[in-house]
């Protein structure tokens, strides 16, 4: 989609700081940081939002999860501790409509209640 941020940055029409790139999915850091680690991980395919995944794409969100751990870890987080984070439309705090996956840490997190 020629309008969405992310497939812009996935199709390489946008610079990103890319940590991470496969067949599926595309991992780049945040530009507005809400934590010293924030890394969005997003599929390579345009969907909008988790309420548009079905049963197929089972493998691609267990993918997302596994790298997101990846990540932490060569980011020297993985057992100091991280968030993983994913905003499903307006109320929920999704700004950009392309399902993607925060990795927050780097700092104490605050509890969520």
């Amino acid at each position: 989609m020629s309008d969405c941020l992310f497939c812009r940055i996935v199709g390489g029409d946008l610079p990103s700081d890319k940590l991470f790139e496969d067949d599926l999915l595309f991992a780049f850091r945040d530009v507005q940081p809400m934590a010293p680690v924030h890394i969005l991980i997003v599929p390579k395919e345009h969907i909008a939002t988790l309420n548009d995944t079905t049963l197929d794409d089972q493998p691609l969100l267990g993918h997302m999860l596994m790298t997101a751990r990846d990540l932490a870890a060569d980011e020297g987080v993985g057992e100091s501790g991280y968030r993983l984070a994913l905003n499903c439309n307006q109320e929920g705090g999704q700004t950009v409509y392309h399902l993607h996956l925060h990795l927050l840490a780097g700092r104490q997190l605050t509890h969520l209640r």
